[in-house]
């Protein structure tokens, strides 16, 4: 440790007057406040969730359970009494995190503010007359804590800044030849446009790159093009051809299923176009333009999905009509012959044909009923519906169904609960339906199905996830009607699924390994009307969505 880092620390103690006397009050206060910490990260991670730039930094669910309990153990940390310079190099790893996965800087201060909050409660009602002392001694902490993360961010800043001034400073030489060529309408396009030299390093970048990236510009000039923005998937697939065009063996080459890696881990579809376009006095020799085609995709997905229920809701609701007439005259009729066979004490084998010939007729009844339910769904009846509520409720339902085919059912809710505006009874159908689903999945295995609801900035996500076998092909046309991996199945449950979802300007999404399938559902928290309202919004004033 260098006598500028030990001198740096110690004055910034000095400054907010922590003593001693403060790190015995906070050892003590510690064990008021730990049996709290695993409440107050559970509510510090769903503060985040509601918010779309704090969200952006997570991968998913795994990095959150993660990043919990690394927060309890910072809380554990910050009152254990030791505050020496080990402590001093931790809290400032801890910033250099923040600055590495792009937590933008102001959430430093909301967050500290939250646990500041949280723990003078605690001091508030477990520690009495001690209980200013420690609100002054967790002020001087929590103050001095921000102190050292926020110098993180002056180092990234003034990092940055260096670099940002030499690469200014090498593009000088190259400025004049560039920009006659392509500068105004490079950047005006919409269209990603990358320039790569002869080393495969970003050499320019536009601002729809920018955009569709969520890369800033300093932060991946001069970096390998291939490692920064494509997945692995596409090198694989396409890397011999783009190793190709980059050394002029071949001019052009398109990738009309290609694919960009943004900044959140994410990626987007891309129709990449490589032209090899070196000029004179310029080090790019490679142009990867490329179109995002991810919206445009998710649309033609659902209206294709869309055009396909239509026609087979049409087929459907006239079969229907067709069939319910005879299907009803011949249960009346069985009715009819069970009872004159019962009376005349016909032969048993006679009354068990005539109960196999009912049951099936019963079973053609419910399949038209099905029929009807897929051909002319009702319009939605929005009101307000609590997440909590819906997801106990169906739970309760499929409690006995579970139990008796030895699957567990778990029910994983947030601590607050999420009112999303739809039609109860339809959500409640399609919770209803992907459950049963889950557990007929996991009845092999004797294994277990987890409902999982989790707040997202402006929607819902519910996963349902079982141990099952899987599914055999993620490309299967699960949702098309009729389509079916069940041996008596109609093909109509998730088609069904899919329409409610839609309905309601959601999304399902599927991924499935052997011993564990997810189906996750989307929903906007607001009305439909209202969402479809302010993504048109968003998309005029060239705004990324929280869908995208």
């Amino acid at each position: 440790m260098s006598t500028f880092v030990e001198s740096r620390f110690e004055e910034l103690k000095r400054y907010v007057r922590l003593s001693p006397d403060d790190a015995r009050l906070l050892t003590d206060f510690r064990a008021l406040a730990a049996p709290h910490f695993e409440r107050i990260t559970q509510e510090f991670y769903e503060r985040i969730r509601e918010h779309e730039d704090a969200h952006a930094v997570f991968t998913g669910e795994a990095q959150i359970a993660r990043l919990q309990r690394s927060l309890v153990r910072w809380m554990d940390r910050l009152l254990s009494g030791t505050y020496d310079e080990a402590y001093f190099e931790e809290t400032a790893n801890i910033g250099r995190v923040h600055v590495k996965v792009g937590l933008p800087q102001r959430y430093m201060f909301t967050a500290m503010a939250l646990i500041r909050v949280a723990l003078t409660r605690i001091a508030d009602d477990e520690a009495r007359e001690r209980a200013p002392a420690i609100r002054e001694a967790l002020t001087r902490l929590i103050d001095l804590e921000l102190a050292i993360m926020l110098e993180s961010y002056r180092e990234n800043i003034v990092s940055r800044l260096r670099r940002k001034d030499e690469l200014e400073n090498q593009a000088l030489t190259r400025s004049l030849a560039r920009s006659a060529r392509y500068v105004n309408a490079v950047e005006l396009a919409r269209v990603v446009i990358v320039g790569v030299d002869s080393a495969g390093t970003i050499r320019l970048f536009n601002r729809e790159a920018e955009h569709v990236s969520g890369f800033e510009r300093d932060e991946v000039l001069g970096t390998p093009f291939a490692a920064t923005l494509l997945p692995e998937e596409m090198l694989e697939a396409h890397g011999t051809r783009v190793a190709d065009v980059a050394a002029g063996r071949t001019k052009t080459y398109e990738i009309a299923d290609g694919l960009i890696r943004t900044r959140a881990h994410n990626v987007r579809n891309v129709h990449w176009h490589l032209a090899f376009a070196p000029g004179d006095g310029d080090d790019i020799v490679l142009f990867a333009m490329g179109k995002d085609t991810t919206d445009e995709r998710r649309v033609m997905e659902r209206a294709r999905q869309h055009e396909r229920l239509a026609a087979v809701g049409t087929l459907a609701a006239g079969l229907a009509h067709e069939i319910r007439n005879p299907l009803n005259g011949a249960q009346l009729h069985i009715l009819f012959l069970e009872r004159s066979l019962k009376r005349d004490k016909a032969d048993p084998e006679l009354l068990e044909a005539v109960d196999v010939v009912g049951d099936e007729i019963k079973r053609l009844a419910r399949l038209v009923t099905e029929f009807l339910d897929f051909a002319r769904p009702r319009p939605l009846q929005l009101t307000g519906v609590s997440m909590h509520e819906l997801g106990k409720r169906v739970t309760q339902l499929l409690a006995l169904e579970a139990s008796q085919s030895n699957v567990t059912l778990v029910i994983d809710l947030p601590l607050q609960d999420i009112v999303v505006m739809g039609d109860r009874s339809k959500l409640e159908q399609v919770m209803l339906n992907v459950l049963q689903n889950a557990i007929e999945a996991s009845k092999a295995t004797n294994g277990a199905v987890t409902l999982r609801i989790r707040r997202k900035p402006r929607h819902v996500a519910i996963d349902v996830e079982d141990s099952g076998p899987g599914i055999g092909a993620l490309d299967a046309p699960i949702y098309d009607a009729f389509y079916s991996t069940k041996p008596n199945g109609t093909g109509l449950g998730l088609s069904i699924v899919h329409r409610i979802v839609t309905d309601h300007h959601g999304s399902i999404d599927v991924e499935s390994v052997p011993g564990r399938t997810c189906f996750r559902i989307t929903l906007p928290i607001e009305a439909p009307e209202a969402q479809s309202g302010r993504m048109k919004a968003a998309e005029a004033a060239g705004r990324p969505t929280e869908e995208s």
